[in-house]
């Protein structure tokens, strides 16, 4: 992905929303959107955004995964297979 041609003024997202939707369908890559300069936000693909949210989320469940462990927080797997059965 190229950053720099995905860069993109606001008035640019006004005056083509229609187009923007439909080239998404060829190139999935988010668009920084742009006000006096400064980058302000983000237009991307909903099936690329629903992706990241995913991503995250497994993300942070390996986070909280490691936390547990290093606070001790677990039991081996015959505990836990133990603890299925009941």
């Amino acid at each position: 992905m190229s950053l720099a041609k995905q860069i993109k003024p606001i008035t640019y997202l006004k005056s083509s929303a229609a187009e923007i939707v439909k080239a998404f369908a060829t190139n999935p890559e988010p668009m920084i959107i742009t006000q006096n300069g400064e980058a302000k936000m983000v237009v991307m693909d909903i099936a690329e955004y629903e992706k990241q949210q995913e991503t995250m989320a497994l993300l942070k469940l390996i986070a909280l995964g490691r936390k547990e462990l290093k606070a001790g927080k677990f039991s081996d797997a015959e505990a836990f297979f133990d603890e299925m059965d009941d």
